[in-house]
């Protein structure tokens, strides 16, 4: 499993997935996230905007991150 850490309170969904490299850009970010493809916590989410905190597990093709504080 990966870990971002993140240095403010919150980092959003479209975000993590550009940082962990499984999006090129915003929008890859965005079409994936708005295709139903991302969980967060186990369920699927489609806000780019999400807000995640410590401890929050984002999975997208088979592959997990962790962000922490």
């Amino acid at each position: 499993m990966e870990t971002i850490k993140i240095k403010d309170d919150f980092i959003k969904l479209g975000q993590v997935l550009k940082l962990a490299g499984m999006a090129e850009s915003g929008v890859d970010a965005k079409e994936i996230i708005q295709s139903g493809l991302v969980k967060v916590n186990g369920e699927v989410d489609e806000r780019r905007g999400r807000k995640l905190y410590n401890g929050d597990i984002v999975e997208f093709e088979g592959k997990q991150i962790k962000i922490e504080a």
